[in-house]
């Protein structure tokens, strides 16, 4: 049987590449297709495969603006050829679902979100957008919502990230999923004796993250607050912040490690489809102070491996702050550690594979052929 890779873009290394990493694993003969590729810009790992862009790639710039292609992406994905495979594994969160299956395919849709700007983060999205967007945006989103929910029907089966996005897949698509969070690579990060006087900040620095919160919290509280990350938020949040917070900018991995092994707590104020770096934090003991809602309610056990607050606001984040103080002590870095182990990349692919064996044997019953595959 022939299996095909589909992922929206890939043009960095972030969360839904490394589950594109994982499917690579698991059938290392697989073919990969993608709206846009940048091949300097991804693993080795992804690189070793055949990857087919889609026509959006010969445009001038697409590797870098991809995302004002919105319009052409359905077209884009419609044109790429996957007739003769048997079983298609889509990465879904920019589009990828979109993909015209055959008829004897198995298309499982891996979700990491149903794509946010155009539903449930809409009005968000169009507000920090520029003049030419905000004026299209409400003539291009009915057709690009209806495309979308139409393609929902070309899926045999959807797996969502966390429950929240399955909560969305059945708001939007009508559709159940089941429930597989994302592999995080928990065994590059370890706890380490000496724990630092500040808290920790990390990701993209973008609206709906929510960075805005922390930095005022702890300005107002003069507490250390460390940033680690970039984005158009920079600016903005530099101006709000006190003495007591510092940025470092996009920082390599090792300090990033190191950062996470050694603050006190990370402090996570948006809601995430499912969130990788507070399970990183955990992974090095520490605990975790986050807004609850979204994906932190599938990885952090309160008041066992972090604090989750009710308010997203700012009097909510230092209120829970101050509790985090209270109860400091109590939280145990082994714990923490061993509870974050579950979220292994192998954990994922186990799991995946499970899910992945049993829609063919209910598609094509006990006869079917199953993909090569690595061995476990």
């Amino acid at each position: 049987m022939r299996v095909a890779i589909v992922h929206y873009w890939l043009v960095s290394m972030r969360g839904g590449e490394k589950v594109v990493e994982a499917l690579c694993d698991m059938y290392p003969g697989a073919d990969i297709f993608t709206l846009v590729y940048d091949e300097e810009r991804v693993s080795a790992k992804i690189r070793r495969h055949k990857v087919t862009p889609s026509f959006l790639q010969k445009i001038p710039g697409a590797r870098r603006h991809y995302q004002s292609l919105l319009p052409l992406m359905p077209f884009a994905l419609e044109s790429l050829d996957l007739s003769g495979y048997d079983l298609i594994l889509s990465s879904e969160s920019g589009p990828a679902k979109g993909i015209v299956p055959g008829p004897q395919a198995t298309h499982i849709c891996y979700c990491h979100s149903p794509m946010r700007y155009l539903w449930d983060h809409y009005h968000f999205y169009r507000a920090g957008s520029g003049l030419l967007t905000r004026a299209l945006l409400p003539v291009l989103a009915p057709a690009l919502r209806a495309w979308d929910v139409s393609t929902s029907a070309r899926v045999d089966k959807f797996v969502a990230n966390s429950h929240h996005v399955a909560a969305r897949i059945e708001k939007y698509y009508r559709r159940d999923a089941a429930v597989l969070n994302p592999p995080v690579t928990v065994q590059d990060f370890s706890p380490v004796a000496e724990i630092g006087d500040f808290y920790l900040c990390a990701g993209q620095l973008v609206g709906y993250k929510r960075l805005d919160l922390a930095v005022e919290a702890f300005t107002r509280m003069a507490e250390n607050l460390v940033v680690i990350g970039e984005g158009k938020e920079m600016t903005r949040l530099k101006r709000m912040a006190g003495p007591t917070v510092t940025f470092l900018g996009r920082a390599p991995f090792p300090v990033l490690r190191d950062m996470l092994a050694r603050c006190r707590a990370l402090v996570f104020p948006g809601e995430e489809d499912f969130g990788i770096v507070p399970v990183e934090a955990m992974a090095s003991g520490r605990p975790v102070i986050a807004f609850c809602g979204g994906g932190a309610l599938d990885s952090i056990v309160p008041d066992r491996t972090g604090i989750l607050f009710q308010e997203q606001s700012v009097q909510g984040l230092i209120e829970a702050v101050r509790r985090f103080r209270s109860m400091e002590t109590a939280f145990r870095p082994d714990l923490i550690r061993n509870h974050a182990l579950q979220f292994s990349e192998a954990n994922f692919k186990a799991k995946m594979q499970q899910i992945i064996d049993a829609e063919l044997m209910q598609r094509h019953g006990a006869g079917s052929r199953i993909p090569e595959r690595a061995a476990a």
